[in-house]
């Protein structure tokens, strides 16, 4: 099912400077492969390396922190929006 994916300016370099790209997945986690499928290197971005979402790496589903719900595990529907937002900081 098809889901829009909401790419931070940071990493739009990866994705040809699209800030919004369709993709087909049933979970948070297909969506996170199928994004490294189509852009090589941008999953190394968001996950770590025991595959869990980077700390300072927030990932809403329909502006639900996936933290809350089911983390990579959180069901997806047609027409939800993931947005991928980096933690900023400074001081």
């Amino acid at each position: 099912m098809p889901v829009q994916v909401r790419i931070p300016t940071p990493l739009r370099k990866l994705t040809n400077n699209e800030e919004l790209v369709q993709v087909e997945a049933a979970t948070v986690g297909a969506a996170i492969t199928a994004l490294q499928a189509r852009y090589p290197g941008i999953r190394e971005r968001l996950l770590d390396d025991q595959g869990a979402v980077r700390r300072f790496v927030n990932v809403y589903v329909n502006e639900e922190d996936i933290r809350f719900l089911q983390n990579q595990q959180t069901p997806l529907k047609e027409g939800d929006e993931i947005s991928i937002i980096p933690a900023i900081a400074g001081g």
